[in-house]
């Protein structure tokens, strides 16, 4: 049987050059996924010349990756790129910057980088590098992202302003803000992209003063900032709770007509209700022509830090009703919510609604749940969901067991401290460490912050002495120190000393010396506040006749007159 003749077309470098332009603008204009498979499947039979369709074949890679017409089809990206025998520096671009995209993160760019660098028949260049150590960003893969800055310097490309952002980005976003602080130093001209990275970075782990301090700068040296500068700028205040400076940088958003898009009219929402304005963020919630996922969530969160559960349920209702789907911290303030009020039938009912919408539990839902079954009593239940927990349980869940178990008096003194031992002893097989208790404290645009025991305050020796007058008055108003709330076998007198040196003592005691009433005392702190801090404070609001606001790791408290919101349930 004879073999038909292979057909060979022969074009010249115009005409191959007119026909790859052809291409690109079929593809481009491509209206929707289907239309692009079609075209794939024509290239695939045609008898076109080799270099124009490995041109089309990359184009199509591109386009498969955005989001506008196949949404971001990974999936498919990979068949395309498994059909180039030799894909070009573009097309190993091309997909690794199209799967640092993906909603959820993985290591395969880099993994696609270091079989570039292997096959050899492509060469990275800057957009590579950049692309590259964006995924690393994303992916937190700090060791991969050393080796390639690594590669960056041996091969020379430390000069190029996209590798250099990468860089910094990446730095940044491992909050490894010493080493972006370098990179971000060095870089010779700086543009808007890398102060926000740098001002980001700051307000990733509440380096409010900082970040604030380099907006400034940033201001000095003439560079405007954009929304995506002022969303990590409000997202700092939230973290830190600074109310003084979150309306500070509203104003200046107000006064420089910067765009309000959906993030950040949601950072602002979220600023004040985690700055202890609840009302003022419902007025800006409501005032959002466009509400999506992020926006609904801090909503719902924010009511929930305040202790308004009804509230915050019932927006999720209408959440449901706007056919707006939740998140992960959707229900984070929705299991919040239910923990605040006591409600453990309809806490069920929101984690099982959680795994119906396929969302897998993180380390917070699982301690809202421990937090609400110890609430309820349910202590051995309680433990028995720690036990079954797919993740090592961290140091938060530890504490709030065996906080349970204190509050409860569901053991004896003696074989309490048995139970703490052991349980300190688990935490320590399983390499999970104490977190130390931190207060802050807005004064004056500069936020302050303390430690247990801090002596390192510039104004330590007045703060003890403020210290020392609110023990006496204390003492005066009968209070006796609550050392059961100290969850260490020492002996009593360490226990008081102990109390004494709590975080947001200290906090609220710099609050005193500072500032006068009618201005409210206002306190974030990294932890709950424990049973004593909580009495203490309650007295303090009512001797010394100011409001003093408290945000705790799981909600507010606003201590007026000797009372307290959460009705001593926290």
């Amino acid at each position: 049987m004879n073999t038909p003749p292979t057909l060979t077309i022969v074009i010249s470098t115009k005409e191959a050059k007119e026909l790859e332009e052809f291409i690109a603008s079929l593809i481009q204009k491509c209206p929707n996924a289907k239309t692009l498979r079609q075209i794939h499947a024509h290239l695939l039979t045609s008898t076109l010349p080799s270099s124009p369709k490995s041109y089309a074949l990359t184009r199509l890679l591109s386009r498969a990756l955005s989001p506008t017409i196949t949404a971001g089809d990974a999936d498919y990206a990979r068949l395309i790129f498994s059909q180039m025998p030799h894909p070009n520096t573009f097309s190993w671009n091309c997909m690794i910057r199209g799967l640092s995209l993906s909603e959820n993160p993985s290591k395969e760019p880099i993994s696609l980088f270091k079989q570039m660098l292997q096959r050899g028949h492509a060469y990275p260049n800057s957009f590579t590098l950049a692309f590259v150590l964006k995924a690393c960003a994303v992916a937190v893969a700090f060791k991969e992202g050393l080796q390639i800055h690594s590669h960056v310097f041996r091969h020379g490309l430390d000069l190029s302003p996209f590798v250099q952002t990468g860089l910094l980005n990446f730095y940044a976003k491992c909050e490894e803000l010493g080493d972006a602080r370098r990179v971000f130093d060095e870089i010779p001209e700086r543009n808007l992209i890398a102060w926000s990275a740098m001002i980001s970075g700051y307000a990733r782990i509440g380096m409010v003063n900082e970040g604030l301090g380099l907006f400034r700068e940033m201001q000095r040296v003439g560079i405007g900032p954009d929304e995506v500068t002022m969303v990590s700028i409000i997202s700092a205040c939230a973290k830190a709770g600074a109310l003084d400076l979150g309306r500070w940088v509203h104003a200046f958003i107000e006064k420089n007509e910067i765009k309000l898009d959906v993030e950040l009219s949601t950072a602002l929402v979220d600023m004040y209700a985690k700055c202890g304005c609840i009302e003022r963020a419902r007025e800006l919630f409501d005032v959002m022509p466009d509400r999506d996922t992020k926006a609904w969530s801090s909503m719902i969160v924010g009511l929930a830090i305040h202790g308004l559960a009804e509230d915050a349920l019932a927006f999720f209702r209408r959440m449901e009703e706007s056919k707006v789907k939740p998140n992960h911290v959707t229900f984070i303030g929705v299991l919040s919510a239910c923990v605040h009020s006591g409600l453990v039938c309809e806490g069920k009912k929101y984690w099982l609604s959680m795994c119906q919408c396929k969302i897998e539990p993180s380390m917070e839902h699982y301690g809202c749940m421990v937090d609400l079954l110890c609430r309820a009593s349910r202590i051995e239940e309680a433990c028995e969901f720690v036990e079954a927990m797919p993740i090592s349980p961290n140091s938060i869940i530890w504490r709030t067991l065996l906080v349970g178990c204190k509050n409860k008096g569901l053991l004896e003194k003696g074989l309490r401290w048995d139970k703490v031992s052991c349980v300190r002893k688990r935490m320590k097989d399983n390499g999970v460490k104490a977190l130390p208790g931190c207060s802050s404290i807005e004064v004056d645009g500069f936020l302050h912050e303390f430690v247990m025991g801090d002596e390192s305050h510039p104004e330590a020796k007045e703060i003890r002495e403020v210290l020392m007058d609110v023990h006496k008055q204390v003492h005066r108003a009968g209070h006796e120190p609550w050392t059961s709330a100290v969850l260490h076998d020492v002996g009593e007198e360490e226990k008081v000393s102990a109390l004494f040196e709590h975080s947001e003592r200290l906090a609220i005691a710099f609050g005193l010396l500072k500032t006068r009433a009618p201005m409210a005392i206002r306190v974030v702190k990294n932890l709950r506040v424990c049973g004593d801090c909580h009495e203490v404070t309650k007295i303090i609001s009512r001797v010394y006749n100011r409001e003093i606001v408290v945000r705790d790791r799981v909600r507010f408290h606003w201590f007026v007159n000797g009372s307290c919101s959460c009705k001593d349930y926290w």
